[in-house]
C-alpha cells in the first residue's frame, strides 16, 4: 500500500534533519541565456549542490511552461533527475491549479502520471471539490493556498466572512475539517510570524509550506518557532531565489538548514492567541494610518499627555478602518443588542462600517438638540425598549461617555455595554462599572505600546517614557 505523502514526507525530514524545501524557479534573470537547455542545466546543478540537505524540492511550472514545449520536457526531466539523486526526496510541483471536474483530472494526470511529482499547490477559490481529482491518486498531497506573501492578498485573503473570521483563516480552518492532514497541507507566507503562529494554534497537526524567507523578507526564526508542530515538525521552509542567486548554493543550504534547525531546537516561541493578533493588528493599523503620535498634548480631560491618537484620521485609510472594525465586529458579536450607538464624531465612521459588516442598525446621539424638524436627541430607527451598543474611539476617565448614554435612555434605549477601540488606561473601566455599565476595548494603551515596540514603530526609551507617565497617573 502506498504511504500517505505527508508520512514520506516525515520520514525524509528526520532522515536528514532537514526542514528546508530547495525551490527550483529558472527565473529569466538566473540564466545565462533563455533556453530549455540552460533552465536544465540550471536545475540539475542546484539539485546536485543540495540534495542531501532538501527535505523536498519545490520546482516552479511556470518558469519552464515559459519555455514552451521543450520547457515542459525539462521540467519532467529535472524532477526524473531527483528521483536519480535520492528516490526519497518529495517533489512539491508549485502550479497553483483551481479548476473542477474533468479540468482538475486533467490537471492532476499532468502533475502526478506525466510529471510524476508527490504533491501539487492548489488554488482553493473553486472550493473544495476541486480536491478530489488530486486526492484520486494514491500517495498523492496537496498543500493549499492559504496566506501569500504578496502584498495585494489582503484585498482577498482578509476580506470579511460572515463569522468575521478573514477568508484565510477560513480557509485554514476548513482544510483541518477536511482531517487529511495525512494528504493536504497549507501554504503559509512567512511575511507574518504571528499569523503563523495563530495559524499553528488553529491547526496543530497540517504541514505548512511557507515561502518568503530570505529575498523576500521574512524571519526564518520567528516563523520557524511560530510555524512549528510540536513535534519539532510541519513546516517546510522553502528556499529558491537566494539559492539560486547563490556563489556557492551548497553553502547557502547549509547555513539555511543549520539555522531553521538552531531555531527549532530553541524554546519555542508562545504561539499567538486570538487576542495577540487582534491586538497585533490593530496596533498596525493605527500606526499605518497616523493615528498615534508622540510628544506633548492637552487631552478633553485637561490632563497633558506624552501620546496622542487621533482616530478622525481613519477614514482617509479605507484598509485600516476596514481592519479595526473586522475585529469590532468580532468583539461585539457576542453582545446582546440591537443597534450599534456611535458617539460623534470620530466614532461614526466606525459604527456605520461596523454596522454594515454586521447588517445592524446604526444610531447616533446628536451634540446638540436639533430645534428644527423633528427635534430628534438620537438619529436612526428605532422603538423604545431596545438595546444599543455605545461605540466610541477611545476611553480616558470614561466621565464623556455619560452624556452620550444619558440621550439615548431619554428616548427610552437601554444601554450596558460600551465599546472602544483603545482604553487608555485611566480609570474609565471602574468610573462605568460603578455605575452598571461593562467597557470592552479591543485594546489598552499599554498593550499598544507594547505592539508597537515589537513592529519597530516605537523605540523602548519613549515606550518606557509613555508608561512611566500611566504609572503616575495612577500613582
Amino acid at each position: 500500500m502506498t504511504q500517505p505523502f505527508f508520512r514520506r514526507l516525515e520520514a525524509r525530514a528526520k532522515a536528514v534533519n532537514s526542514l528546508l524545501c530547495v525551490g527550483l524557479d529558472p527565473h529569466p534573470e538566473l540564466l545565462r541565456e533563455q533556453t530549455a537547455a540552460e533552465a536544465r542545466a540550471f536545475c540539475l546543478r542546484l539539485i546536485d549542490a543540495t540534495y542531501d540537505l532538501a527535505c523536498a524540492f519545490k520546482p516552479n511550472s511556470a518558469f519552464f511552461e515559459a519555455l514552451g514545449a521543450e520547457g515542459y520536457a525539462v521540467l519532467r526531466d529535472v524532477i526524473a533527475y531527483i528521483r536519480q539523486r535520492d528516490p526519497s526526496i518529495p517533489v512539491i510541483l508549485d502550479a497553483k491549479r483551481g479548476d473542477i471536474t474533468s479540468t482538475a483530472e486533467a490537471y492532476a494526470a499532468a502533475a502526478f502520471d506525466y510529471l510524476q511529482a508527490d504533491a501539487i499547490t492548489l488554488n482553493p477559490y473553486m472550493g473544495y471539490e476541486m480536491l478530489t481529482p488530486f486526492l484520486r491518486h494514491a500517495g498523492k498531497g496537496v498543500f493549499m493556498l492559504c496566506r501569500t506573501t504578496n502584498p495585494d492578498a489582503r484585498m482577498v485573503q482578509e476580506l470579511a466572512t460572515d463569522t468575521f473570521q478573514p477568508l484565510w483563516e477560513v480557509i485554514a480552518l476548513q482544510v483541518k475539517a477536511l482531517n487529511e492532514s495525512e494528504r493536504v497541507g497549507l501554504v503559509a507566507s512567512a511575511l507574518d510570524s504571528s499569523d503563523l503562529a495563530y495559524l499553528r494554534q488553529l491547526d496543530p497537526h497540517s504541514w505548512l509550506l511557507i515561502p518568503g524567507i530570505g529575498a523576500q523578507g521574512g524571519d526564518l526564526e520567528s516563523c520557524v518557532q511560530g510555524g512549528v508542530r510540536a513535534d519539532g515538525l510541519g513546516v517546510l521552509i522553502n528556499s529558491s531565489r537566494s539559492l539560486g542567486r547563490a556563489d556557492e548554493p551548497r553553502a547557502e543550504a547549509l547555513r539555511l538548514r543549520d539555522a531553521i534547525n538552531a531555531a527549532r531546537a530553541a524554546q519555542p516561541l508562545r504561539a499567538a492567541a486570538t487576542g495577540d493578533v487582534r491586538r497585533r493588528r490593530v496596533a498596525q493599523a493605527l500606526y499605518e494610518a497616523g493615528c498615534v503620535r508622540f510628544g506633548k498634548f492637552k487631552l478633553k480631560s485637561g490632563v497633558e499627555s506624552p501620546i496622542y491618537l487621533d482616530l478622525r484620521r481613519l477614514i482617509a485609510f479605507p484598509h485600516a478602518l476596514h481592519d479595526i472594525c473586522l475585529w469590532l465586529a468580532e468583539l461585539i458579536k457576542p453582545l446582546t443588542f440591537q443597534h450599534i450607538a456611535a458617539i460623534p464624531y470620530a466614532a461614526l465612521p466606525i459604527g456605520i462600517t461596523v454596522g454594515q459588516l454586521m447588517h445592524r442598525s446604526v444610531l447616533y446621539p446628536r451634540r446638540e438638540q436639533k430645534d428644527y424638524g423633528t427635534g430628534a436627541l438620537v438619529e436612526g430607527v428605532f422603538a423604545r425598549g431596545d438595546t444599543a451598543v455605545l461605540l466610541d474611539d477611545l476611553a480616558t476617565t470614561g466621565e464623556s461617555k455619560f452624556e452620550a448614554i444619558a440621550r439615548l435612555e431619554s428616548v427610552g434605549l437601554r444601554v450596558r455595554d460600551i465599546v472602544v477601540v483603545v482604553d487608555r488606561g485611566q480609570g474609565a473601566r471602574q468610573t462605568l462599572e460603578a455605575r452598571g455599565y461593562r467597557l470592552h476595548a479591543l485594546l489598552t494603551l499599554p498593550e499598544l505600546l507594547e505592539a508597537l515596540e515589537r513592529l519597530g514603530a516605537l523605540a523602548p526609551e519613549r515606550r518606557a517614557e509613555v508608561e512611566q507617565w500611566l504609572r503616575s497617573l495612577s500613582a
